[in-house]
């Protein structure tokens, strides 16, 4: 899999051929512009980039609303993207351009619950602009006390009269700094007793709307994120995404949709980082001969190789089982999705670090690739879901269908083995 993405030929049991069409565009000369992009920080000209004339944002909007065509056999489902596509998509983004691959995700994020939950005119009025990368979104559901525990999320909207009043604070929001439209995630039902969820409802927010002030956040890696401030911010009833208190849920449908993309993200930070390992070796003698011929940087490399292959391997299988579920049966893919997210992302930390225990002194210095990457990796093992989340979905998971199955005892019963 040397390649800047996979092919159906080489994981036929995953892809089919409209995939290998797409991954045959993702060359390295194709996404050169973005890349000189990235190497310059700005962010905003590598958003609308990535619109026309790539068009790589059609693949976050379903066929039926005017994206890219998914070949999921359901062309008038409004709501079926295809993760597959994503999944080629940020894995070639991760090894040119990881700023690029940021944005994207992100544009998916603020883009999908308008997919999901959208009112034909909210649609309408976002979504060709969206594709076209002259729209960029951000999804505003982090919070100072509410990350991993989004049902405590503290701000709120009041109803008044026709319309909403949100009050409250959102950090490390993705795009805050480039983004036209926020996807806001508010309260609007008091907090329960019993400690369930409290009522929460999306909104969405035009950035530059009364009463929304952002700044943004330095980070170790070049990234547009900020922190969003809501004081009196006033939104009328169309703004609203979906029902009353269905928030929470398209909140989680949303970050189930695009989290295993975020483990083909790491296959390709990954991947670039074992290609500048195997090309330094080769290149750098020491002891009069290059240290690829010496037995502990070989181990290192196979290490490497090998992990590498598995973290994709399990994100094309997760990518696959959503993309051909039955229509409503997602939910089935949690588990699988949650072993992609979290086995690509803690393997491509360990290869971009023997990557640059390979470098010697060399990886170390700023502005090499491998140092590079070291920093870029890291966030990824967090958001959408931490490691330890994805490890509570995962056993939470194989429990459930160890009840459901049937034990010894009913087999025998039934005749069966």
């Amino acid at each position: 899999m040397s390649g800047l993405a996979l092919s159906s030929a080489e994981l036929p049991v995953f892809f089919e051929e409209r995939h290998a069409a797409l991954a045959a565009r993702l060359t390295p000369e194709a996404l050169a512009p973005l890349a000189r992009l990235a190497k310059t920080h700005d962010a905003a000209a590598v958003a609308r980039g990535m619109g026309e004339p790539l068009g790589l944002y059609a693949h976050l909007v379903p066929e039926a609303l005017g994206g890219a065509p998914s070949g999921s056999g359901r062309p008038a489902d409004a709501t079926a993207v295809d993760v597959r596509s994503l999944v080629l998509i940020r894995e070639a983004l991760g090894q040119v351009a990881p700023l690029a691959d940021a944005i994207f995700a992100v544009q998916g994020l603020g883009s999908y619950p308008i997919v999901l939950a959208g009112s034909d005119a909210q649609r309408r009025a976002i979504l060709p602009d969206v594709l076209s990368g002259r729209r960029i979104g951000a999804f505003a559901l982090t919070e100072p006390e509410a990350g991993s525990d989004v049902a405590s999320l503290r701000t709120e909207a009041r109803r008044e009269g026709d319309g909403w009043v949100l009050d409250g604070e959102k950090v490390l929001i993705s795009n805050v700094p480039l983004a036209h439209h926020l996807v806001v995630f508010a309260r609007t039902g008091a907090p329960p007793r019993d400690g369930g969820r409290a009522a929460i409802t999306a909104f969405l927010v035009d950035s530059g709307a009364e009463g929304v002030a952002s700044e943004p956040l330095p980070m170790s890696v070049p990234h547009p994120i900020g922190r969003l401030r809501f004081e009196r911010c006033r939104v009328p009833d169309s703004a609203r995404l979906g029902e009353v208190g269905g928030g929470f849920k398209l909140a989680m449908q949303t970050l189930d949709a695009f989290r295993i993309s975020v483990g083909a993200a790491a296959n390709g930070m990954a991947a670039r980082a074992l290609r500048e390992a195997i090309a330094h070796v080769t290149r750098r003698r020491q002891f009069g001969a290059p240290l690829s011929e010496q037995q502990m940087v070989r181990a290192y490399l196979a290490e490497m190789a090998t992990e590498l292959d598995a973290a994709r391997l399990l994100v094309a299988r997760a990518a696959h089982k959503r993309d051909t579920a039955a229509a409503g049966a997602a939910a089935r893919v949690s588990t699988e999705a949650a072993m992609a997210k979290m086995f690509a992302t803690e393997a491509a930390q360990r290869i971009i670090d023997r990557a640059v225990q390979l470098h010697g002194g060399m990886g170390v210095i700023e502005g090499t690739e491998v140092e590079r990457l070291y920093r870029e990796i890291r966030p990824l093992r967090i958001y959408e879901g931490t490691t330890e989340i994805q490890k509570l979905i995962i056993a939470k998971g194989i429990l459930e269908r160890a009840a459901a199955e049937p034990t010894a005892d009913e087999r025998a019963r039934d005749g069966t083995r």
